[in-house]
């Protein structure tokens, strides 16, 4: 008798995901508590673990919006485990699976498909013009392979004959014909969903503004420099400019707590603030599957190998997926850093229901006036910064105030050690 294998509980107020993948193919044997799907839901990613040990029966195909609750398949209990040192046979790829390539060449059908980590739309494209899942780089979340990725190797693989072709068919068309365009659709991720949800809230309900300031970076590239290797090697993880930025933050909401408040909603359906004692500080992470924000928690109390620290393992379980709910939720100020991927400025959107995000960009030596009030010219190392805020709270002298003491933080770093 199978056990059934039931997608769960994934959070208050998800009802529904997308089975992304099986982690295990018909057949597999596996153990108790061992991850046999992925699910991703509106706000994470999450594996299910096996109800039993036993062998998979798949009931519900990888791609799928399943509800939570659904039984998505089963585990066969009754079956006995492979002796000890078996391989699993290899699967051999069914006849129907093999299509005709678009070029007209003989498609190159993988040994065993279930060897690579790949969507359905990935492999279904892959099997039409006859590419070998074997030989793609993966960027998806774990190396697995995307539709994106195969479409990138189909390019390549007609590179040369791309254009000649279509120059030949420009030219049999009779004149006047519209050329149809290139175009490909694809299912919305959930999460992507609700980022997309989250930020038309944001634009929506807050009453939002950005003001900017800019910091030279000197004081603390140089201290970075100085101390980077001692560093590394009594607290085993690098030194970084994030934890620098944490550290000013957290100076800056002591002195300015609206800033560190959130605007929520009362039993009685006004709105209240409020006002939070800790600083946690949620930090903005590119994944593949899209923007995600986790919160290192009391940010107030850390040390900077604390902080950095707490950042790599952060940043490690969002590029695997293994961000739970309770890593993104109870955030009460936010900084993206879009500086990593060459942003030399721009305007933050609020991360509701906080009322200030601290924008980070690309490090440039500009000429500016140094020393300060001098008359003089000389090339610094700078950074623009930007705090989106909500005026609904927060005047503009107090969000000035604040990124001002966020710049006097960095370039001046001593003030983290007196908590100026």
């Amino acid at each position: 008798m199978a056990v059934d294998i039931v997608i769960p509980q994934a959070g208050e107020s998800v009802t529904t995901g997308v089975l992304t993948r099986w982690l295990k193919a018909e057949g597999d044997y596996v153990k108790r508590d061992e991850d046999v799907l992925e699910l991703e839901t509106d706000k994470v990613t999450l594996t299910v673990p096996s109800p039993a040990a036993g062998t998979v029966k798949i009931g519900v195909a990888a791609g799928e919006t399943v509800k939570i609750g659904q039984v998505v398949g089963g585990i066969d209990d009754k079956a006995a485990a492979p002796a000890a040192g078996a391989k699993p046979a290899p699967q051999p790829v069914a006849a129907a699976e093999v299509k005709p390539s678009a070029n007209g060449k003989p498609p190159v059908a993988p040994a065993n498909v279930d060897d690579v980590r790949t969507t359905p739309l990935a492999r279904k494209l892959a099997d039409e013009h006859g590419i070998e899942l074997g030989a793609i780089h993966g960027t998806g979340a774990g190396g697995r392979i995307r539709e994106q990725d195969v479409q990138a190797a189909i390019e390549a693989k007609a590179s040369g004959g791309t254009a000649v072709a279509a120059k030949s068919a420009a030219t049999s068309r009779p004149t006047g014909t519209a050329i149809p365009a290139a175009s490909r659709r694809e299912k919305m991720s959930p999460l992507r969903q609700r980022i997309a949800a989250r930020l038309v809230e944001a634009q929506q309900n807050a009453a939002m503004l950005t003001t900017f300031n800019e910091c030279d970076m000197s004081a603390v590239m140089a201290l970075r420099s100085q101390y980077k290797e001692s560093f590394e090697k009594k607290h085993g993880v690098g030194l970084g400019f994030m934890s620098f930025f944490v550290k000013a933050c957290v100076n800056a909401l002591r002195q300015f707590p609206a800033v560190n408040a959130s605007i929520v909603q009362s039993p009685k359906g006004g709105l209240e603030v409020e006002y939070h004692e800790s600083a946690d500080i949620a930090m903005a992470v590119g994944t593949p599957k899209g923007l995600v924000v986790p919160v290192l928690r009391r940010c107030d109390q850390l040390g900077f190998a604390q902080i950095e620290q707490g950042i790599k393992d952060m940043a490690a379980k969002a590029r695997d997926g293994k961000l739970t709910l309770a890593d993104l939720q109870g955030g009460t100020f936010t900084i993206t850093n879009g500086g990593i991927y060459g942003s030399l400025m721009s305007t933050p959107i609020l991360n509701p229901p906080q009322t200030g995000i601290l924008g980070m960009h690309a490090i440039k030596n500009r000429a500016v006036e140094f020393p300060v009030g001098s008359g003089q010219v000389a090339i610094r190392p700078m950074m623009y910064l930007a705090l989106s805020y909500d005026h609904r709270l927060i005047d503009g002298a107090e969000a000035v105030q604040f990124l001002v003491a966020v710049k006097n933080a960095i370039e001046d770093p001593s003030r983290l050690l007196l908590g100026m």
